[in-house]
């Protein structure tokens, strides 16, 4: 596999599968021509190569920037009349890009804080101002898309403009650079570079699990660092200890300073991040419209962002206006898929049913703990398998709002991450409600 083939592989980690097999399939990477500085791809047609443009130059040079150490121009061939599309402007020899691997535009300015990331918010900042002090190391964990690298980058931004040494890399990047480094007998360069930093900051360390010799390595690096006062920030999609096949010793350390989780946004805090997006992008879209994008799309901020970039760039080629009507039709395939056939009143049936539940409970005002599990189970389920928003699901329920509907699902969240068999459950209950809608 060429480098060209593994930052799309990379990159299909990271964006929607439609959006992987509508664009990115199509790209061809030209071996012959691409050098560390410049690189090549081909695709079929215009639309395909804006596209890129407009949503992923940036993700793909910071990608090729990684493997090479290099930052490269890109551009793009159209077919075979070879008429290049540039995707960025080669940095001036007088400025040399500094090679950090960090997004400079992911900082805490940019950063929406709602009350599903309030905690993790506040102690990245925290540590970002008093490094390797009172929370050393901070592990942020929650599911994908809701904006954990975002604070980790933040945190590595934050200390660039100070002229700090940061080291950012996921998992995947420090084991492959440690079995070449192994490989190569060159342990004593890979150990320099990881253990003289001022902090280091991994993402998605929960690929650690089960990989008995980085971890070994990994333990040795963390103590090094640890005693050195140096900060440390892990991001991870559960807390360590849900990460199997992860040692004890490194697991305890791992909660040695604090653990912030980072819960799905409410419906407040989505629309704000769209706003935000919208301002720092120069799109405009009215709040009929943001209202529709916060209400049917998932929790999911990467994928919500990429939902309104795609938006903006088929409204610039096509040479129209964003209405509603518009908006609806160009994000259709990335909307939440959801049965049309399923109803709130299938969901009661069959939950009432199943949990042993009057179905007039669960739309009343009881707070007995059965049927409070029983109402936000149901609530969970329309929210997850209908297309109803979050106020038309409060007004069925009989709630006072969508923030109510919010705290049902951010409670219910806290149940799945700590309870395997209330996972099972809510699976068995999904498929009796597809199966009999």
């Amino acid at each position: 596999m060429n480098v060209g083939q593994k930052v799309l592989f990379e990159l299909k980690k990271e964006i929607s599968e439609i959006d992987y097999d509508r664009y990115f399939k199509k790209l061809v990477y030209d071996t012959k021509n691409s050098r560390s500085n410049l690189v090549y791809f081909t695709a079929p047609n215009m639309i395909v190569a804006k596209w890129v443009k407009t949503k992923y130059a940036e993700k793909i040079v910071h990608l090729f920037e990684l493997h090479n150490e290099v930052r490269p121009e890109i551009e793009i061939t159209i077919g075979k009349v070879h008429k290049h599309i540039p995707l960025t402007k080669m940095p001036s020899e007088k400025s040399p890009s500094k090679s950090t691997h960090l997004n400079p535009s992911l900082t805490f300015e940019s950063f929406i804080v709602g009350d599903s990331n309030q905690f993790a918010y506040t102690t990245a900042k925290s540590v970002a101002e008093k490094p390797g002090k009172q929370y050393n190391p901070l592990f942020i964990y929650g599911g994908v898309g809701l904006g954990k690298t975002h604070l980790l980058q933040a945190i590595g931004n934050y200390h660039i403009d100070l002229g700090k040494i940061v080291i950012y890399t996921t998992l995947e990047q420090f084991m492959n650079s440690f079995t070449s480094h192994l490989r190569s007998q060159t342990m004593d360069r890979f150990r320099d570079k990881f253990r003289e930093c001022d902090l280091l900051l991994i993402d998605d360390i929960q690929f650690l699990s089960r990989k008995e010799q980085t971890q070994e390595e990994f333990f040795h690096t963390f103590n090094e660092l640890y005693n050195n006062n140096k900060q440390i920030v892990m991001t991870a999609d559960r807390a360590p200890n849900k990460i199997a096949g992860l040692v004890d010793r490194l697991r305890t350390r791992f909660e040695w300073g604090l653990m912030a989780d980072v819960q799905p946004p409410g419906l407040e805090t989505k629309i704000a991040i769209i706003q935000k997006k919208c301002e720092l992008d120069g799109i405009s879209l009215n709040a009929e419209i943001i209202n529709f994008i916060a209400t049917h799309m998932g929790d999911n901020i990467r994928e919500i962002e990429g939902a309104i970039i795609k938006l903006n760039a088929m409204s610039s080629m096509l040479n129209q206006e964003i209405t509603l009507d518009f908006a609806q039709n160009a994000i259709k395939d990335q909307l939440k898929e959801k049965k049309e056939n399923v109803t709130i009143d299938d969901i009661v049936k069959i939950v009432s049913k199943e949990l042993n539940i009057k179905p007039s409970d669960l739309k009343s005002k009881k707070r007995t703990k059965n049927i409070v599990n029983a109402r936000r189970t149901a609530i969970y389920l329309a929210k997850n398998l209908t297309p109803n928003s979050m106020p038309q699901i409060a007004v069925y329920f009989g709630m006072k709002d969508h923030s109510a509907i919010s705290h049902a699902m951010k409670k219910i969240h806290e149940i799945i991450d700590n309870d395997e068999n209330f996972k099972v459950l809510l699976e068995e209950l999904s498929n009796k409600i597809n199966n009999n809608s």
